[in-house]
């Protein structure tokens, strides 16, 4: 089967640049929007030039010019959208609405991947306030992709392990602590944690899978399904030192974010739906329209979370 044209949108971000390689690693003719907007952004630019250098294409487009956009989305037969949708960095996600446009107008595209990779839009109905508007913003994209009837994918791929194992889920720090921990509640919930570069892998699997298509692939390995307790046992044995353990009941977190800028509020809420909720896990994937990206893809041999943290030893 001829492998689709793939158009990676937000390619120069945390995520964007590990599709991009994931992309051509196997074996996509790979194309990256070049927006005009870059400006002087030395970096960003240098990192699409070396992603020309490995064979990668760049298309010049504008998501505020939508001739532009329909002329770029019309080469390719798959985008992928990694644009950000953190508070800490450019929260951008509704300028996903223009591309939903741009591939509607065009016509040819065969699937849309938005940017999602995290918990699953549609099951956080019940998100606390700021924090749910990630996932409201989600679902408006989700609404607009179906209303349009562009073939989808949506990638839940739980938590990036570089935002929350090394820190063992501190909030505020991407760093090991030394000497003590917050431990949320009994620090026995599970969540699920990726390694970045996996979840590129997984992505570009699904591209051309029909099992995929008008479908959510979420992330779950069965080894890194793991609770915060044993996060920490697993540092512990790697550092050979014992850390402190502070538990945070649920009310003591919750009110932590009183007072503090928007971003934290935002990590607060999330936090607090992973960590006490489960919100990851409390629920079986099997309905109608959900996949499990390692049962789809066994032959994907993904990092376990004592190997990503060796990093930081």
């Amino acid at each position: 089967m001829e492998k689709s044209k793939v158009l990676v949108v937000g390619g120069t971000g945390y995520l964007g640049r590990r599709i991009v390689k994931a992309s051509l690693a196997q074996g996509h003719e790979t194309y990256v929007m070049l927006r005009p907007e870059i400006g002087l952004d030395i970096d960003k630019l240098q990192m699409l030039l070396s992603f020309k250098a490995q064979g990668a294409r760049l298309l010049e487009a504008s998501l505020d010019d939508h001739r532009s956009l329909v002329a770029a989305v019309k080469q390719v037969d798959v985008v992928v959208s990694a644009m950000s949708g953190v508070h800490f960095r450019s929260h951008n996600l509704q300028l996903q609405l223009k591309l939903v446009d741009a591939i509607k107008e065009a016509g040819n595209v065969k699937r849309f991947l938005p940017s999602e990779f995290g918990m699953d839009p549609a099951r956080m109905g019940h998100a606390l306030e700021p924090g749910r508007v990630t996932f409201d913003e989600k679902m408006e994209i989700r609404n607009a992709i179906e209303e349009a009837n562009i073939g989808h994918t949506y990638i839940s791929a739980n938590c990036f392990a570089a935002y929350f194992v090394p820190n063992l889920c501190q909030m505020r720090t991407l760093l090991p602590p030394k000497e003590r921990v917050n431990v949320y509640g009994d620090g026995n919930v599970k969540a699920i944690f990726m390694d970045e570069d996996d979840i590129a892998t997984y992505t570009i699997k699904t591209i051309d899978d029909p099992r995929a298509l008008n479908k959510t692939v979420y992330l779950r390995p069965l080894e890194n399904i793991l609770s915060q307790n044993e996060l920490i046992a697993k540092w512990e044995k790697l550092s050979g030192k014992a850390l402190e353990k502070i538990p945070i009941p649920s009310a003591e977190f919750l009110a932590s974010m009183e007072g503090t800028d928007l971003a934290n509020q935002v990590g607060v809420g999330h936090y607090h739906h992973i960590f006490y909720e489960g919100c990851l896990t409390n629920f079986a994937i099997g309905d109608d329209g959900e996949e499990e990206g390692s049962l789809l893809y066994p032959k994907v041999q993904y990092t376990r979370m004592e190997e990503y943290m060796e990093r930081y030893a």
